[in-house]
Formats: C-alpha cells, sequence, structure tokens
C-alpha cells in the first residue's frame, strides 16, 4: 500500500519558499519607495568616482602608448646618430692618410686573425637539421 502526501501539508523549506509581495501591498507599506537622506549624495559621490576612475585609466593607457611610441623614435633616431658618427669616423680615418699599421698598434687596433662568426637565429627560424645534430 503506497502512501499519498499532500503537497499542503508539507512546508518547503527556506531554500524552496517564494515571497508574497501581494501581502506587502495590501498593508500599504512602501519601504521600497522611502528614500535615505544620504542615497543622493552617495550616488553622487560614486558617480564621480566612476568618472574619474574612468578618466584616470583612459589617460594612462594614452600616456604608456605615447610612451611607446616615442620609445621607437628614440632608438630610430639612437641608430642614426650611430651611423652618422661611424660614418664621419671612417671620413676622417679615410682623409688623415697619417694611419699607418704602426700607427694604429699604437691606438690599439690589431689586425683579425681566425674570423669566426656567430648565427643566432630566433625563435621563428630556429629549426633542427642532421648538420645541427651532427655538431
Amino acid at each position: 500500500m503506497t502512501k499519498r502526501f499532500r503537497i499542503k501539508n508539507i512546508t518547503p523549506s527556506a531554500l524552496q519558499g517564494r515571497i508574497d509581495f501581494d501581502a506587502v501591498a495590501k498593508r500599504e507599506m512602501r519601504v521600497l519607495a522611502a528614500e535615505h537622506p544620504a542615497e543622493r549624495i552617495a550616488l553622487k559621490v560614486l558617480l564621480v568616482l566612476l568618472a574619474v576612475l574612468l578618466f584616470a585609466y583612459f589617460y594612462f593607457v594614452v600616456a604608456s602608448v605615447l610612451n611607446i611610441i616615442a620609445r621607437k623614435e628614440a632608438d630610430a633616431q639612437a641608430s642614426k646618430i650611430e651611423s652618422a658618427v661611424g660614418n664621419l669616423e671612417q671620413q676622417y680615418f679615410a682623409l688623415s692618410q697619417s694611419i699607418t699599421p704602426q700607427a694604429a698598434q699604437d691606438l690599439g687596433l690589431a689586425p683579425v686573425e681566425q674570423t669566426q662568426y656567430v648565427y643566432r637565429p630566433g625563435n621563428a627560424a630556429s629549426a633542427d637539421t642532421a648538420y645541427s645534430h651532427a655538431i
């Protein structure tokens, strides 16, 4: 024999209950319609704070982008200046004609012997080959 339960007799748990808004409306209580005196001030303060934070965010984003651009331009100018200085040094040594092997040794220059070049590929260009394993 099976027992039959009536749903009316079973009380729901606190998580299964429901809020009866009709009962609140019948009491003529307007708790949600009442405004706290500091609510408008708090809302204005929060809006001003939000505006300041947004302004600061955009300011720092724009400043970082401009700093990156300025750094790239400074690097380009530095490389141009370095090449210009190198060209001027080359012209100076070519025009001076007083550079002899003895004068070069006095300046600390020495002939290059047994030149070896180093090749360092980037991440995209590195690949294992049979030759690289043989070394």
